[in-house]
C-alpha cells in the first residue's frame, strides 16, 4: 500500500490537474478551499490565470481520483486532466476523457437548451475547449427557425416569386413581358430539398464531428438550478445555455383557433397554393412571405391594427414600400380591429371595424415572442422582461451566475447571424472568462420585399432620442446611373452627426438595396466620416456609388454634377 522508506515515512506524490469553469480568482480560492478540508493533502495551490491545480498528498490516506472528485460534486468546476508524480499514461487517457464520461453519467460541463443557430456556435466552440455538451432539442427540427421555416425557405420562395414576377413585368421598351408558367407543387417539394440539404450539410453533420457534444431530442424542464429533466431522466450541468428561440405570437381573436390559421412554420410546407390570403401582421415575416404569394397568385388582404406597415421604420420608408405593394394590386388596410372569425365551408370571413372581409386561408404574423414556458423557467430564478425575453447583457450573462442565453429568446437583435455570435461569447465568457462583448454597433439588416428595405446604425428618431445632433442626406434611385439603367423604385438615405461629420446611420429601399447594408455598417465601425465616403473610390454604374453620391448630396446637389463628379 504505497511505497515506503526504511523510516517509515511515506512518499508524497504531486498532481497538476486541469480545472475548467473557473472564471475568476475567487473561483481558484473555492477549490483550495474545499481540497484543504481532504484528510492527506499537503499541498494545495490553484491558479486561475493557468486553469490549473497543484496537489500534494500522502497517497496511504488520498488518492488523485478522490481530489478530482471532490472538485466535481462540491464545486462548480471540472477537472479535464491530470498529470504529474503517481499518474500512470492510462489514468491521463481517462482523465483527458472525463468529457465523455461525463456524457455517460448525465453530468456535463455545459447544457445547451436549444437547437438553432445559438446552440450550434456554442457547441462548436465548447467542443473546441474539450468540454461536454449536450444540446436538447424540441419543437423545430435541428437547425431551428432558420433552415427549416425562416431564413431558407422563405428567402428561396422569395426568389422564386421575384423571377416570376420579372417575366410578367419589363421595364424595358423592347423587352415584352410574358406568361409565367408556375408549378407551385415543384417549387415547394424543391424548397423540401434544399431545407433537407442544408440542414443535413451545416447542422446534422457538423455536429456529427464533434466528439464531445451529445444531441438528444426532447423538451427540457428544469429540476432545479442546475438540473433538468427531459424524457422521465435527469441531466446535471455545471453551466448552461438557453438558446430556445422564439415562435409566432399568436393574438387573441375570437374564432382564430377554430378557423384554423398558418404561420411561417406551415404555409411554406403547403403543396397547394392558397386562394386568398388575409395576413394579420405587417412587420418583415409578413411583409416578405405576402409579396412572394401574392407573386404566386394569391391574392393578399393585409388586416394590420397599426396605422403603418413596417412601423418600426421612419414613414418615407413605409411610405414607400406602401406605394410599391398597392402598385403590385396588393390590398392593405391599416388601422383595423379584428372582432372575430367565422368560417363558412372553405371561406373564412374576418369581421372588423372597417367591415368584412373573405379569404380561403388566413396568415398570423404579427411578431414573435420568446420560448421560455413550459420548461419550468421560473426554478432558476432568471429575469425576464416585459414581454418575456431573457434578459442578458453584453457578455450573454443573465442574472443566474451559471446562465447564459443567446439568440431570439433574449432581448437582444433577433437575425441568425447575431444568434450564432452570442452562442460563441457565452461560451467564452463562461469557461474562460475572456470578457469578450457583443457590439451591435452599425449592426446591418435587411427586409428582404421587393424592393428591399435595408439599414445599419441609427435613423433619425433613434439619434434624436441618443441626444446626437443629425443631419440626414437623400438620395432617390432616379439620380444613380446604375438605377436608371434598370430600375429607379426606392432611395438611399444617411444620417451624419452634424458636429464632426461622422456617419451614424443608413437607411435604403431599392431592388437589392441590402447589398449597400455592410458598407454601411462598416463605415460606422470605422468611424468615417461623411467626407471620407464621398472621396472613397466607387465602380461606376455600380449600386454602391449611390452612398457616395449621398454622401456628396450634403454639400452639392449632384443633379448639377456630371456622372463621374466626386
Amino acid at each position: 500500500m504505497g511505497s515506503q522508506k526504511k523510516n517509515n515515512q511515506v512518499d508524497t506524490q504531486t498532481v497538476e490537474m486541469n480545472i475548467a469553469g473557473m472564471t475568476c480568482d475567487d473561483c481558484a480560492t473555492n477549490v483550495e478551499k474545499v481540497v484543504s478540508g481532504i484528510q492527506g493533502v499537503t499541498k494545495n495551490a490553484v491558479s486561475y490565470s493557468e486553469g490549473k491545480g497543484t496537489f500534494s498528498f500522502d497517497p496511504t490516506s488520498i488518492s488523485s481520483e478522490k481530489i478530482k472528485e471532490a472538485i466535481h460534486t462540491k464545486t462548480n468546476y471540472k477537472v479535464t486532466g491530470i498529470s504529474g508524480n503517481g499518474q500512470s499514461d492510462k489514468s491521463t487517457l481517462e482523465s483527458e476523457g472525463d468529457s465523455l464520461a461525463g456524457i455517460q453519467s448525465g453530468q456535463y460541463d455545459l447544457i445547451i437548451i436549444g437547437g438553432g443557430s445559438a446552440a450550434f456556435s456554442a457547441s462548436a466552440t465548447a467542443a473546441d475547449m474539450g468540454l461536454s455538451v449536450l444540446m436538447v432539442n424540441a419543437g423545430l427540427d435541428i437547425g431551428g427557425t432558420c433552415v427549416n421555416v425562416g431564413c431558407v425557405p422563405s428567402k428561396f420562395l422569395i426568389r422564386n416569386a421575384e423571377q416570376i414576377h420579372k417575366v410578367q413585368h419589363s421595364p424595358f421598351n423592347g423587352v415584352s413581358p410574358a406568361i409565367a408558367s408556375i408549378d407551385y407543387k415543384a417549387i415547394i417539394r424543391q424548397k423540401n430539398e434544399l431545407v433537407a440539404a442544408l440542414q443535413k450539410k451545416k447542422y446534422l453533420d457538423v455536429v456529427g464531428k464533434l466528439d464531445t457534444v451529445e444531441v438528444l431530442e426532447g423538451w427540457a424542464k428544469f429540476v432545479d438550478t442546475k438540473t433538468i429533466e427531459v424524457n422521465g431522466k435527469q441531466y446535471k450541468g455545471m453551466k448552461f445555455l438557453l438558446a430556445t428561440g422564439a415562435t409566432t405570437k399568436i393574438p387573441e381573436i375570437e374564432g382564430l383557433d377554430k378557423v384554423g390559421y398558418l404561420t411561417n412554420e406551415s404555409i411554406f410546407n403547403l403543396e397547394e397554393l392558397p386562394k386568398s390570403l388575409i395576413v394579420i401582421g405587417a412587420g418583415y415575416i409578413a411583409l416578405e412571405i405576402a409579396q412572394a404569394y401574392h407573386r404566386f397568385g394569391s391574392k393578399v388582404t393585409f388586416l394590420h391594427r397599426s396605422e403603418r406597415i413596417l412601423r418600426a421604420q421612419a414613414t418615407d420608408i413605409t411610405d414607400e414600400l406602401t406605394a410599391q405593394f398597392k402598385s403590385e394590386g396588393m390590398d392593405i388596410r391599416t388601422n383595423v380591429r379584428i372582432e372575430k372569425f367565422e368560417r363558412n365551408g372553405e371561406v373564412v370571413k374576418a369581421y372588423t371595424n372597417e367591415g368584412q372581409f373573405e379569404a380561403t386561408h388566413i396568415l398570423v404574423a404579427p411578431g414573435t415572442k420568446p420560448n421560455t414556458s413550459g420548461m419550468s423557467i421560473e426554478i432558476t430564478g432568471i429575469e425576464l422582461n416585459e414581454t418575456g425575453h431573457v434578459i442578458v447583457n453584453v457578455r450573454q450573462e443573465t442574472n443566474v451566475p451559471h446562465i447564459y442565453a443567446a439568440g431570439d429568446v433574449t432581448n437582444t437583435p433577433a437575425f441568425v447571424y447575431t444568434a450564432a455570435k452570442e452562442g460563441k461569447v457565452a461560451v467564452l465568457n463562461a469557461f474562460k472568462s475572456t470578457g469578450d462583448e457583443v457590439d451591435y454597433t452599425g449592426l446591418p439588416w435587411v427586409v428582404f420585399t421587393d424592393p428591399q428595405v435595408a439599414g445599419a446604425g441609427m435613423d433619425e428618431q433613434e439619434a434624436e432620442k441618443a441626444g446626437i445632433p443629425y443631419e440626414t442626406s437623400v438620395m432617390t434611385l432616379s439620380e444613380i446611373p446604375r438605377a436608371q439603367a434598370l430600375d429607379t423604385r426606392g432611395f438611399i438615405k444617411l444620417i451624419r452627426n452634424s458636429e464632426n461629420d461622422q456617419l451614424i446611420g443608413g437607411r435604403i429601399i431599392a431592388p437589392e438595396g441590402g447589398e449597400l447594408a455592410m458598407q454601411i455598417s462598416l463605415a460606422i465601425k470605422a468611424k468615417m466620416t461623411v467626407q471620407e465616403l464621398a472621396d472613397a473610390f466607387h465602380p461606376y454604374l455600380t449600386l454602391s456609388e449611390g452612398i457616395k453620391l449621398a454622401a456628396i448630396t450634403f454639400n452639392k446637389d449632384v443633379a448639377e454634377l456630371s456622372c463621374c463628379a466626386s
